[in-house]
């Protein structure tokens, strides 16, 4: 293998040859067109008043050995270096093969603006963009309640456009496909909620109000907001991402095309659905927390199951029950609207997906607790 090498002579008064020799290929030490720039700064090749004299430079490839795409770097390279200076190369000298490359090359030129310049934007640039995507945000947001709204109203019409074996798969997909995960869940949920009560009551002698805590805490509250978050999770992740990849897939546009509502077909079941199941999953995991408090109170303080039981009975009222069902309620329609409206929201790439994912569930849950709050305020208000 020869080393790569340049050598450059004068050729006439105003005008340079290049003698390339050697393997010039990328896994040797190439020569750069510093080595050319050097070169030309020397005292040969320069005027009395110290300026370059060269207008003309010629390549001479008889001793090239080998080579590949380096050697195009390298030419490339130089005819900008001496594009810049003035200078006209002359590649007729180089190999057939070489010219074809770099006439493929430089055929046309880079677009101006093509390349993306790196800029950083001020305080007051980033909070202006802020605010406008989240100004456009709210109005996306506007504009797929209408959509969802107009839909529902097709249905009780009679008139919106879904298949009921979606729709029935999508409630089974909801309902008995999240029973295990609801269950560990709602389990542990009323078995911490017991044993944070407990060491609290035991310094009172009050272990049997557990129940009350428990009971109450699950019908009213817990248990609804954790079958939320399960179900954000679980499903409105999968909303966003089945939505999305049709999105990806163009088969929403191929809906359209087809004069078939996308909302109607896709968004429209997926509501329904979760809406229905969500009050189900609350009184299940209500149930579910509550026999974790009794495993508490029974094994660990000491009460017998008939105790915990009609203590439980006592506390936990129709009012407590119906607050929860109603925010179960709330919480389903929150979760599924958020699901469906990121997948339709979803760009055109497998990366936009994963986003919209992400994005569902932190809008699921973000929804959740908001709600969760403004029902807890107007209960207050209204004193129940």
């Amino acid at each position: 293998m020869l080393i790569p090498e340049i050598k450059i002579e004068k050729n006439g008064e105003q005008g340079i040859c290049l003698f390339l020799t050697g393997d010039w290929k990328l896994e040797n030490s190439l020569p750069t067109v510093r080595d050319i720039e050097s070169v030309l700064s020397s005292e040969p090749f320069k005027d009395s008043t110290g300026s370059t004299i060269i207008n003309s430079a010629c390549f001479d490839s008889s001793g090239l050995t080998a080579w590949d795409s380096g050697l195009l770097t390298f030419l490339l390279s130089s005819i900008s270096f001496f594009a810049e200076r003035g200078i006209s190369p002359d590649m007729s000298g180089m190999p057939s093969g070489v010219n074809r490359l770099i006439a493929l090359a430089t055929v046309v030129p880079e677009r101006q603006g093509a390349s993306k310049e790196a800029t950083t934007l001020t305080f007051f640039e980033r909070v202006g963009t802020a605010a406008i995507d989240s100004w456009h945000s709210l109005l996306e947001t506007l504009s797929f309640i209408g959509d969802v709204s107009q839909s529902f109203a097709r249905l009780l019409t009679g008139k919106a456009c879904f298949r009921r074996q979606e729709l029935m798969l999508t409630i089974y997909e909801c309902g008995i496909g999240a029973l295990p995960i609801v269950s560990l869940i709602s389990l542990l949920v009323g078995l911490i909620l017991a044993f944070v009560g407990a060491i609290q009551l035991q310094m009172f002698g009050a272990q049997l109000y557990v129940a009350d805590l428990v009971g109450i805490g699950m019908v009213r509250a817990m248990g609804a907001v954790m079958t939320g978050i399960i179900m954000s999770g679980r499903t409105g992740a999968s909303f966003a991402a089945q939505i999305g990849t049709m999105q990806v897939n163009e088969e929403i546009d191929a809906l359209q095309t087809t004069g078939i509502s996308p909302i109607d077909f896709l968004v429209l079941p997926r509501i329904l659905a979760l809406t229905l199941m969500m009050p189900l999953l609350t009184i299940y995991a209500d149930l579910l927390g509550i026999l974790g408090g009794m495993c508490v109170g029974v094994f660990g303080l000491g009460l017998s199951v008939k105790e915990y039981y009609q203590e439980t009975v006592l506390a936990v009222g129709l009012t407590n029950f119906w607050i929860g069902l109603f925010s179960a309620l709330v919480y389903g329609k929150l979760v599924a609207f958020a699901g469906c409206m990121r997948g339709m929201q979803c760009g055109r790439s497998a990366s936009s997906v994963g986003d919209a994912t992400r994005s569902a569930v932190v809008t699921g849950i973000v929804g959740i607790v908001a709600a969760t709050a403004v029902i807890t305020v107007i209960c207050n208000i209204i004193g129940i």
